[in-house]
């Protein structure tokens, strides 16, 4: 992993070649104009809320929040990734957000959804195995200079494909999360009071 990527990221996320910065970003684009994202829901390297997760029903995708991008820019895209597992695992393909200063409300729908990593149009709920370490999930926002002509229900490959030598500036956010064991806990503890 280049040092300018190692250096985006908090230390202990893994290694991962496939996450979309490797492919669409540079260095100089790192926080370019003062880019940044944020969420009200969580600060960057803490847990995501289980409400987030496929750990709780009626779970929804979490509220995103970002700085006016670079002067230039003509829309901004927003990618979420799992750095933990294989591929890596796509959860949230979003476009069509205006180039100004903004945000997405917690389970809001963006204007334009693209396919997440089971094919769905939407935001893909973290699903982890019990037993795993806490996955790092990497939220993703870019400014480019043009603006997207896809449809909705486009593929992970066919955003990067429009998106290739038109990012101006990015930025990153990351979050933890690991499937709670509290139903567990619960359980065992009613038949320890029974």
């Amino acid at each position: 992993m280049a040092d300018w990527l190692a250096n985006a990221l908090p230390t202990g996320t893994p290694a991962h070649a496939g996450l979309a910065l490797v492919h669409l970003a540079q260095e100089k684009a790192m926080a370019r104009g003062g880019l940044k994202l944020t969420s009200p829901a969580f600060e960057g390297g803490e847990e995501l809320d289980p409400c987030f997760t496929a750990d709780e029903e009626d779970a929804v995708a979490p509220p995103l929040e970002w700085s006016a991008p670079p002067p230039g820019a003509q829309e901004l895209v927003v990618i979420v990734e799992d750095a933990s597992s294989e591929g890596p695992t796509c959860h949230w393909l979003v476009w069509g957000l205006a180039p100004q200063r903004g945000k997405l409300l917690e389970g809001e729908t963006p204007p334009r959804v693209g396919k997440n990593s089971m094919g769905n149009s939407e935001w893909l709920l973290p699903a982890l195995p019990k037993d795993d370490d806490p996955h790092t999930f990497v939220f993703q926002l870019y400014a480019l200079d043009l603006p997207m002509t896809l449809m909705p229900g486009a593929t992970r490959e066919q955003l990067f494909k429009a998106m290739e030598g038109h990012v101006m500036a990015a930025a990153v956010l990351t979050a933890t999360y690991q499937a709670s064991d509290e139903e567990d806990w619960v359980e065992e503890g009613e038949n320890d009071f029974a």
